[in-house]
């Protein structure tokens, strides 16, 4: 699953998976509004006490409105049944990671993610124990281009 972003797109054709990649619009990354472009120091010069999971974007979408993507991505990859690759971008796949663990998407805000980190998802027996395999590695870049 993939989502309709250039980036995340090509991410997946890169490591080989356009063929079988099926775009899913709820992976689009957060829509930050008026706040598109701009970095966290930028918008804090203006509001000192802003934080995106809380707050949300004027004229782009609030964490209630990422946690329904996410929680609409988990019912899918849970009906899936079998193991399935996701390429987007950090922040929803943040929440993603937070709402697959059962708790509040603001919980997203202390997972901290990589661009071209690889996260694993997972259950410890059953679908009714979630948990977190693998998160942000990126020892794959370390390993073929010497980076990190």
């Amino acid at each position: 699953m993939v989502s309709p972003l250039k980036r995340a797109w090509r991410t997946a054709e890169l490591a080989g998976f356009e063929s079988t990649s099926e775009v899913d619009p709820d992976l689009v990354e957060w829509d930050y509004g008026a706040y598109d472009g701009l970095r966290t120091d930028e918008i804090r010069q203006r509001r000192p006490d802003w934080s995106l999971f809380r707050d949300g974007c004027p004229g782009g979408e609030s964490l209630a409105e990422v946690t329904a993507r996410a929680d609409r991505l988990i019912t899918r990859l849970r009906a899936i049944g079998h193991e399935t690759l996701v390429f987007s971008s950090g922040h929803i796949l943040r929440v993603l990671a937070a709402r697959w663990l059962g708790i509040d998407g603001t919980v997203a805000r202390y997972l901290l993610l990589d661009p071209a980190a690889i996260s694993v998802l997972g259950y410890q027996r059953e679908l009714a124990e979630p948990i977190i395999r693998l998160w942000n590695d990126r020892r794959h870049l370390h390993d073929v281009r010497g980076i990190e």
